[in-house]
């Protein structure tokens, strides 16, 4: 057959060897039409073994320092590979038992041509003559194979790219890239690590086959460290190099890493931003190639990383805030009702059961939601809370729902409700008896669907929000009269928490006073003063109308202004005495701040006589309960407090 034109400067080599010259003619010919390495050698190496009429032929190379049977002519015969080793060595074919070892001599690759035959000294010049041939031909078809493999993987990362600037939220987006370099390079596991670098930690994330789908490590620790450390990519084969496996992490997993593969992620601006990781490729080790695409492959991760979302609000999002955050809600006390309390939250917070936290204004209803997230499942995702009366009927709908940019006038742009903000996580709506009665309906069937539509729009969004709902009215009362759904009513309160009043709690006040005095003493950088045996038995017998938030109040403003050590019954004296009848006395001041001080007494009296009940306290005052809470902002005073 006549070779291509493309191929015969190759033959020169031949020209004073008529005999070999149709066989090297040959051989580039099916160089030029080989899918593969592997179908190249099958044809040509038969060929060579009978030009030579010998019985076997093989070709044998160097990779990562040990000799490997890139093909041969018939099974079934061990291989000379010391004998090839010594070819390569000495730079000049070698004889041994029969085989003939000629070395390829390439530049890039320690490749050997090895023959079985009878008469090696015929056959001598000829594998010397053949191996470079045989070896360039290899070369050229790899090369065509690495282009073919590299403009597949380029047009799967183009499609994956593609498609991940469509997805805007970066939980999932991670997921996917994670998903995508385990299937482009065959790998069984796949992490992104950002670079929490002010705490020097890396955030994996998803750590696929992670137990909680993150791990979180050191920037100097193991393979990834290294890459974070020199801004470089490694790949590491644990059989020859097990000291650069982090087995620490495969022990907590029960995993055993064999390959691995991890490149550096930048930004658009070339800051390192993390590093991208597969471990554990199903076909043997990570090449060259498979480095290339995963470099590739990280250069559009950290661009869709950057257009999802904010790379830093996902590193602080993570279990370490979220356990400091745990650990600051507390529930003290010793009380056998608080002890009872903290039982019932234990069983209840792993549920998906929805919780109604009653109880006075004041008694720590907020803290109760929080440990109910805290303790759950739910505890990495956002804890959202609303205080239903503080809403004006006409926002509620917007509020609790969002709304879309124009539904009404001042919506200028399109705006998230607190279902959705609370996605995943859990929603507390505080003073739920305050909420109108088409706010109520709307909820129902929110919590039912589990589906809201923002106002002004018509697309469905889910919403996986846990409700826990708290309120200091009587509900059932309420319902009675119809001014609260009956069938929201049976919703919400699957199960109920109720919440002593502090008067009720004994010692419990104690507890309480020097846990918030060591709290508020810190903040204002001074040592912590003690009570006084009569100061202490002053706090317990007060009977707290404003419950625990009177209480923390009170010690806050003892910490701030009292002077002295020790805290005597006298200090509490004007803080805790019954309110004269009139209840500015001989204040000192100008009329417009006599009025202010009358009226904020005057509404605060009015709320603790009604038990914190706000609307009842309105109807009181002669006042909408919107415009007693607009009072109360004018007057500086807090109206959202529990």
């Amino acid at each position: 057959m006549t070779p291509r034109n493309d191929n015969s400067p190759h033959l020169e080599h031949f020209a004073n060897h008529p005999a070999i010259l149709p066989l090297a003619a040959e051989i580039l010919w099916q160089a030029g039409r080989a899918e593969d390495d592997a179908s190249l050698l099958q044809t040509v190496l038969p060929m060579i073994a009978e030009a030579v009429e010998g019985d076997a032929a093989a070709l044998v190379e160097a990779v990562e320092g040990r000799w490997i049977d890139a093909g041969r002519s018939a099974a079934g015969r061990k291989l000379p590979m010391e004998l090839a080793a010594e070819a390569v060595d000495s730079e000049s074919a070698k004889t041994a038992n029969g085989w003939i070892a000629a070395p390829a001599m390439q530049a890039a690759n320690s490749q050997v041509l090895l023959v079985r035959t009878k008469d090696s000294k015929k056959t001598i010049e000829a594998a010397q003559l053949l191996a470079p041939l045989v070896a360039e031909s290899l070369d050229s078809v790899r090369k065509r194979q690495q282009q073919r493999r590299r403009v597949r993987r380029l047009e799967a990362i183009l499609q994956i790219a593609s498609q991940w600037n469509q997805t805007l939220e970066v939980e999932p987006l991670l997921e996917e890239m994670a998903e995508a370099a385990t299937r482009l390079l065959d790998a069984d596991r796949a992490s992104i690590f950002l670079w929490d670098k002010p705490n020097r930690l890396l955030v994996g994330r998803p750590a696929l086959g992670i137990e909680g789908g993150e791990l979180r490590i050191a920037d100097d620790r193991g393979v990834v460290g290294q890459v974070i450390q020199t801004g470089n990519p490694r790949r590491v084969d644990a059989t020859a190099e097990p000291d650069q496996v982090d087995h620490e992490v495969d022990k907590q997993q029960h995993y055993q890493t064999k390959t691995l593969l991890c490149v550096p992620m930048r930004d658009a601006d070339g800051e390192l931003i993390g590093a991208f990781e597969t471990i554990n490729k199903t076909t043997g080790s990570f090449t060259r190639e498979d480095e290339e695409a995963l470099i590739e492959l990280a250069g559009h991760a950290a661009v869709a990383l950057g257009n999802a979302g904010d790379r830093q609000r996902l590193i602080s999002a993570n279990r370490h805030i979220v356990d400091q955050a745990a650990d600051s809600v507390r529930m003290i006390g010793e009380s056998p009702a608080i002890a009872a309390l903290r039982s019932t939250i234990g069983r209840v917070a792993p549920t998906e059961l929805a919780v109604l936290i009653t109880g006075e204004n004041g008694t720590g209803k907020e803290v109760v939601a929080q440990s109910v997230h805290y303790l759950s499942d739910r505890r990495q995702q956002p804890f959202i809370a609303v205080n239903c009366a503080a809403i004006p009927d006409t926002l509620a709908e917007s509020e609790l729902f969002g709304h879309e940019k124009g539904a009404f006038t001042d919506a200028r742009e399109a705006r998230p409700g607190k279902f959705e903000l609370a996605d995943g996580g859990t929603l507390f709506l505080d003073e739920i008896g305050d909420l109108s009665l088409a706010g109520q309906a709307k909820m129902l069937r929110v919590l039912e669907e589990k589906v809201l539509v923002r106002v002004g729009g018509s697309t469905p969004i889910h919403t996986d929000a846990r409700v826990l709902a708290a309120t200091n009215q009587d509900l059932t009362e309420m319902v009675r009269k119809k001014k609260f759904r009956e069938d929201l009513y049976f919703r919400l309160n699957v199960v109920t928490l109720e919440l002593p009043p502090l008067r009720t709690r004994g010692e419990d006040v104690m507890l309480l006073a020097e846990h918030f005095l060591v709290e508020f003493c810190g903040k204002a950088r001074r040592r912590v003063p003690k009570f006084s045996a009569e100061a202490k038995k002053r706090l317990i017998e007060h009977t707290w109308p404003g419950n625990v938030r009177e209480l923390r109040n009170l010690i806050e403003r003892l910490a701030y202004l009292s002077a002295e050590d020790r805290i005597e019954a006298e200090d509490l004296a004007f803080i805790l005495s019954p309110r004269a009848d009139t209840p500015l006395g001989n204040f000192e001041g100008t009329l417009a701040d006599a009025t202010t001080a009358f009226q904020s007494d005057y509404i605060r009296r009015h709320i603790e006589q009604s038990a914190g009940n706000m609307s009842r306290a309105a109807e009181e005052l002669g006042l909408h309960r919107s415009n007693l809470y607009r009072k109360m902002r004018q007057l500086g005073m807090d109206p959202n407090a529990d």
